[in-house]
């Protein structure tokens, strides 16, 4: 009989032992993940059972914690919603947090242990949140909104001597208000955002990219420049017009029949947006050489964090001489954000010197002392000060004489280039209307702006850059220096 025993006993002894390891294992090693899954409702009754910090916009919260006599004791509001949910993203007692309320959530409940004082150690309480301040300018986004207005599109506004984002802005939009809480009006608000395909809740700024078109003509022409093949802007270049397109009968020609594209200088071909001096441009440059250039403004950069990611802006590779042409008026397969053509004017504008973009200057605790501090950043050096200077001259040329006259601003240099993307297989979409920019107040003050417009509603006739682009960053401009 004791042998028995002795096997039940044994046989209890390592079930016992098997559940103390498995106890082990769930609450050391497996901790961590449990903790953090989103399906634990404790994470949602900790994070929500308090006001949580702010993000600011001017020195003002765009956001709020509203009571809700629930469970889940707050929920988080936001003012001027749908203005600033590219800035913020939203925060979700159902469906979770995106952009600075995601990268920041720590901060912003109280978590972060940068802000646990020792009392707080000592007592093991969690103090209230921090806040997070941004450097978006309220009189640019608000610029930026208005002008868009109904329009699908996207404005980028950069400081380029900080890299600091001024304005960013995305329509459509929606309220992060809608989707906050845990209700039955929460769940259709999010099922009819959902059914958008994501367009209202995608961040067109920074997680969409477009053909640039014209616009990726300054990426070419600082290319020609850096490279040595014309000394200067107002030196004629060898191009025929019509430019036929190496290794084919294709011919490149201009928008406008009469503008003087026959061998014209770098100025005048970006005065007329002339496609037969660009493309011949960038056959003369090579892939390697053009894809350089590209690389140097942030084109095919993988990570590049505001600290919200980026899409990446891509200047393809693998290309015939006829690919690499059309490459140089921004079409075949080249693509970008609007962040990334803001980039490419603020670089030009810093006389050469690409600042990293970023729309967060520092971080707070809710007694308002810094936890951390987020200084200029220099991305890249693009190309010397002396071509910088050559193209924000021609640049101005643009706006003063040439495609981008509706972005003047009287008592600020304003230099600009228009584009008007091809859209679609054949060109049947409708295309996508660019105005890239820099303005100057004169004072010692700078702002890159860039704009494009993806308006399926409008009459195809009616789409360019300079009629639709140009006045939505001429109102950015004048809000940014008070005009």
């Amino acid at each position: 009989m004791q042998r028995p025993l002795r096997r039940a006993a044994t046989f209890c002894l390592l079930l016992v032992l098997a559940l103390m390891a498995r106890a082990t294992w769930l609450t050391v090693a497996k901790a961590d993940s449990y903790d953090n899954n989103p399906a634990n409702a404790r994470l949602a009754i900790e994070r929500y059972g308090k006001p949580l910090g702010n993000i600011l916009v001017g020195g003002r919260p765009v956001t709020g914690s509203a009571p809700t006599g629930g469970e889940l004791a707050y929920k988080r509001s936001y003012l001027d919603g749908p203005l600033y949910a590219p800035v913020t993203g939203y925060s979700s007692q159902a469906y979770g947090s995106t952009q600075l309320e995601s990268l920041y959530s720590g901060l912003l409940d109280g978590t972060d242990p940068r802000l646990a004082g020792p009392a707080d150690a000592l007592t093991r309480t969690t103090p209230p949140g921090g806040d997070v301040v941004t450097s978006i300018d309220p009189k640019v986004q608000k610029a930026a909104w208005d002008a868009l207005g109904d329009k699908q599109g996207a404005a980028v506004a950069i400081d380029p001597a900080t890299g600091a984002l001024l304005g960013l802005v995305s329509t459509p939009s929606f309220d992060p208000s809608a989707i906050a809480g845990r209700s039955s009006a929460d769940a259709a608000a999010w099922k009819l955002l959902s059914a958008d395909s994501g367009s209202a809740m995608l961040n067109h700024a920074l997680r969409s990219t477009y053909a640039p078109g014209s616009t990726f003509k300054l990426v070419t022409a600082a290319a020609a420049l850096e490279n040595g093949l014309y000394p200067d802007v107002d030196t004629p270049t060898a191009s025929p017009d019509p430019y036929t397109l190496p290794g084919t009968r294709r011919q490149l020609t201009n928008e406008n029949p009469a503008a003087p594209c026959t061998n014209a200088s770098l100025r005048v071909a970006l005065q007329y947006s002339c496609n037969n001096v660009f493309g011949k441009l960038a056959a003369d440059l090579g892939e390697a050489r053009l894809s350089a250039q590209a690389a140097k403004f942030g084109f095919n950069l993988d990570k590049l964090d505001t600290p919200v990611r980026a899409a990446t802006s891509v200047y393809p590779d693998e290309l015939s001489p006829s690919q690499v042409a059309l490459t140089g008026i921004g079409q075949f397969s080249v693509t970008a954000t609007p962040l990334q053509m803001a980039m490419v004017s603020s670089a030009i504008a810093n006389d050469g010197v690409l600042m990293r973009p970023s729309m967060v200057d520092r971080l707070t605790d809710h007694q308002g002392r810094t936890v951390e501090d987020f200084g200029p950043q220099q991305l890249s050096r693009v190309m010397s000060g002396k071509t910088a200077r050559q193209l924000q001259s021609a640049m101005v040329t643009v706006v003063t004489g040439g495609t981008g006259t509706s972005a003047a601003v009287d008592g600020v240099t304003v230099g600009g280039k228009t584009g008007t993307a091809q859209n679609g297989v054949d060109n049947s979409g409708t295309p996508y209307a660019w105005f890239t920019s820099y303005a100057d107040d004169g004072g010692g003050h700078r702002i890159a702006v860039a704009v494009v417009v993806v308006d399926g509603s409008a009459d195809r006739a009616d789409v360019s850059g300079g009629g639709l682009a140009a006045p939505i960053a001429k109102a950015m401009i004048k809000a940014a220096f008070g005009k």
